[in-house]
């Protein structure tokens, strides 16, 4: 298993307004960058989209602690299976959040992808923080 984390993002806004933007995975879409996904699909449980140059990637909402944390898993066909959380932690006028992704992946495979997973869940974490601002 690899786990890879944003950075801690001070949203300004409550946890809840967050938790339910995050919650429809309608939204997600809106924190992508649109230079690097193709062919998005979405509904309210359900994503899946095409990185560009590399693997189509499926996602499905699984659990939720209200306004706290949000667990998404692998949906579909993936190159690997894994779980992304999202925490949610509010503090006065902002709330502090934070995206981590486990995935099942061999030593070759965590070693190529560190760095760029983690400089994806950081843009990710970042236009968070922008689509509030």
């Amino acid at each position: 298993m690899a786990t890879f984390s944003s950075n801690k993002v001070a949203v300004p806004a409550s946890s809840n307004d967050i938790f339910n933007f995050l919650t429809d995975l309608n939204n997600l879409q809106k924190l992508m960058p649109e230079d690097k996904i193709d062919q998005w699909q979405s509904d309210a449980e359900t994503c899946s989209f095409q990185i560009k140059g590399l693997a189509k990637i499926g996602m499905k909402l699984d659990s939720t602690e209200e306004n706290k944390k949000i667990h998404i898993v692998s949906n579909g066909k993936n190159p690997f299976d894994f779980t992304l959380d999202i925490n949610l932690n509010e503090q006065g006028d902002s709330t502090e959040s934070q995206l981590i992704f486990d995935g099942n992946m061999n030593a070759f495979m965590k070693m190529m992808a560190e760095k760029p997973l983690t400089n994806f869940f950081n843009l990710l974490a970042d236009n968070l923080k922008a689509h509030f601002a």
